[in-house]
């Protein structure tokens, strides 16, 4: 595999879970990754870190490298402590991450992740839930990933995600940044 490389696994899903199951509406608090991007309109996201706005300083969001943690993310330590953890276990910085839910039957679309953010940064994946008939291609590559699995992958090439079953499909995503370009920002 050129795109993919599993990381991790085992990882216990049901404290991610559990936090999710205990914010109301914790979906439906943030809609501009499906208003706004349209290769991930059938997606629905929970921020997590967020560009930080201050810094935009007339870039494109895309070029903004700085990030900080959300308001809302305050209700999912556990998530935010396994970011932490991840990024100072490899020496990283955390750069922007959310959790998705890809809901039964949708599609991410095929896209390239773009800029300079994105050229810099490893893109995760945490599955948190999923079964075989949920899939995530890149490049070439087509891959059903594992509940409880890290999975590092490619978004610098052509990407997009299926949920072929009739649950929903609920991933951890997050970005780190090689400290040596976190210094340099």
């Amino acid at each position: 595999m050129r795109y993919f490389s599993l990381i991790r696994d085992r990882i216990a899903t049901e404290p991610f879970l559990d936090e999710i199951a205990s914010v109301d509406d914790a979906w439906a608090a943030a809609t501009g990754r499906q208003e706004k991007i349209r290769v991930q309109r059938e997606a629905k996201a929970i921020p997590l870190r967020g560009l930080r706005k201050s810094c935009i300083r007339g870039r494109e969001r895309r070029d903004v490298l700085e990030s900080r943690w959300t308001t809302g993310s305050a209700s999912f330590p556990h998530a935010r402590e396994f970011i932490s953890q991840i990024a100072d276990e490899l020496g990283w910085t955390p750069g922007r991450a959310k959790i998705v839910n890809l809901p039964p039957g949708a599609h991410v679309y095929p896209h390239i992740d773009r800029g300079e953010y994105y050229r810099l940064h490893a893109r995760f994946h945490l599955v948190l839930r999923s079964n075989d008939r949920c899939f995530l291609r890149a490049g070439d590559e087509l891959e059903a990933l594992g509940e409880g699995e890290l999975w590092w992958f490619d978004n610098k090439q052509v990407h997009e995600a299926w949920n072929n079953s009739a649950e929903k499909r609920i991933h951890l995503i997050f970005d780190l940044l090689p400290r040596t370009h976190a210094q340099a920002a």
